[in-house]
């Protein structure tokens, strides 16, 4: 198991994936009713735990705390965190239900996929790809979960063209995980 003996598994970093996954519940509670100034509370608490997603990986390269469990914490807090969020979003009807559907199949199964990669001793490591589509998602549910119309500025309507992009790279990027798993195991 990969640490250092200076931090262990409870380290700054996975702590704040840690954070990342208890926020979601909370983003969940506050979306069950959606009101003008809930839906910006919700937006900034989307926000402030998104850049612990970026937070986390920089202090653990540069701490050199890099643990299994933070591996293991670190995508599950940011899968935790969008797809709580995109359900949410689905529920008070500021998405459609069939793009969120295929984006969290998408996300399950490159989850399968590395499993099943693990398992054959491959790695499949982010795909610069696959970091877009993390951004351009967390990108496109902010102005979703602001929603409302503030000084002329149609969130709404911005949240809706920047989920397309997010949406179209989510499923190019699934498609470049089986591609290259593919390609690497064309025998099997």
């Amino acid at each position: 198991m990969e640490t250092t003996a200076k931090t262990g598994n409870l380290n700054l970093p996975n702590i704040l994936s840690l954070i990342r996954i208890a926020a979601s519940p909370v983003l969940i509670f506050l979306l069950i009713s959606p009101s003008r100034s809930i839906s910006l509370i919700c937006a900034a608490l989307f926000v402030a735990v998104s850049i612990t997603d970026w937070l986390d990986g920089y202090l653990a390269r540069k701490m050199n705390a890099v643990t299994t469990l933070g591996k293991f914490l670190d995508p599950l807090a940011d899968k935790l965190l969008i797809v709580s969020a995109l359900i949410m979003l689905v529920s008070s009807g500021r998405v459609e239900a069939w793009m969120v559907a295929l984006m969290v199949g998408r996300e399950i199964a490159v989850t399968g996929l590395r499993s099943i990669a693990v398992e054959a001793g491959v790695v499949i490591a982010a795909s610069p790809l696959g970091k877009a589509k993390t951004v351009a998602q967390i990108v496109a549910i902010v102005p979703l979960l602001i929603h409302y119309e503030y000084y002329s500025i149609p969130f709404q309507t911005i949240g809706n063209g920047l989920f397309w992009i997010a949406f179209i790279l989510t499923i190019a990027s699934g498609m470049d995980y089986f591609y290259k798993f593919f390609t690497v195991h064309k025998d099997d």
